[in-house]
C-alpha cells in the first residue's frame, strides 16, 4: 500500500481550526491526527473531548487520536464518543497494555500503541499481534517542532522485522520531525504512515505540502 498521512493539528491555527481542517479535507491527507496532552506524561497540555468534538464535527478523514496521558483506560470511551476513529497510548503509561488494547477495540477503534524514543521495539513482541499499529516517537513527546532522532529509523526496522513474523498488516506510523528530507527514507525503513505537523502548517502552501508527503520526489 502506499504510506498515509496524518496532519497534526497540533501544529494548526486554533483561532482557525475549522478552516485548517476544511483544508486537511480538500487535500490529499489520510487522517487527521489529533494530540492529546495532560500535563503529566508529558509537560504540556493541548485539549480535551470539547475540541475532539469540535474537529470531529468539520473532519470528513478519521481522527487519528494520539493519547499522551496517564491512565488512558479512564477516558478510552469518552474519547470514542467525542470522534475517535483510532486510539493509540503509550506503552509507557500501560501497566495492563493488553487490556487497554481490548477496551479500544471494543469501542470499534483502531487500536495502537506508542513507543518513545528510548523505548525498545522487543518489548512489543508479546502484544503485537493484537496491534493495529505501533507509533514510533522520533521525538520526545510533548512538544511539536523538535529535532528528529536517526535512531528511529533502526527502530521501524526493528518494528517492521517482528511486524513480519506476528503481524503483517500492521500499521506503522511515526511522528515527529517528518518533512521532506527524510520522508522516503522513512517510508523505506518501514513506516506507512506518516504525521506531519510544522512541515504541514508552516508551509505557504499546505495543500501542496501535503501532497509532496503524500507523493514525495
Amino acid at each position: 500500500m502506499s504510506h498515509l498521512i496524518a496532519p497534526s493539528i497540533l501544529a494548526a491555527d486554533f483561532a482557525n481550526l475549522q478552516r485548517d481542517l476544511e483544508m486537511i479535507n480538500n487535500s490529499e491527507a489520510d487522517w487527521v491526527h489529533v494530540d492529546i496532552m495532560d500535563g503529566m506524561f508529558v509537560p504540556n497540555i493541548s485539549f480535551g473531548f470539547p475540541v475532539v468534538a469540535a474537529t470531529k464535527k468539520h473532519a470528513t478523514k478519521p481522527l487519528d487520536v494520539h493519547l499522551m496521558i496517564v491512565e488512558p483506560d479512564r477516558y478510552l470511551k469518552a474519547f470514542k464518543d467525542a470522534g475517535a476513529d483510532g486510539m493509540t497510548v503509550h506503552y509507557e503509561a500501560c501497566p495492563h497494555l493488553h487490556r487497554t488494547i481490548q477496551a479500544i477495540k471494543e469501542l470499534g477503534c483502531r487500536a495502537g500503541v506508542a513507543l518513545n524514543p528510548h523505548t525498545p521495539v522487543a518489548l512489543l513482541e508479546d502484544i503485537i499481534a493484537d496491534l493495529d499499529m505501533v507509533l514510533i516517537m522520533s521525538v520526545n513527546p510533548g512538544f511539536g517542532g523538535q529535532k528528529f532522532i536517526p535512531n528511529t529509523y533502526k527502530k521501524l526496522q526493528d518494528i517492521k522485522e517482528l511486524s513480519a513474523r506476528k503481524n503483517p498488516n500492521l500499521l506503522i506510523e511515526v511522528d515527529g520531525g517528518v518533512d521532506q528530507s527524510n520522508i522516503q527514507q522513512l517510508v523505506a525503513a518501514g513506516a506507512n504512515v506518516l504525521v506531519a505537523g510544522n512541515s504541514v502548517f508552516s508551509s505557504a502552501n499546505q495543500p501542496e505540502a501535503i501532497a509532496n508527503l503524500k507523493n514525495p520526489k
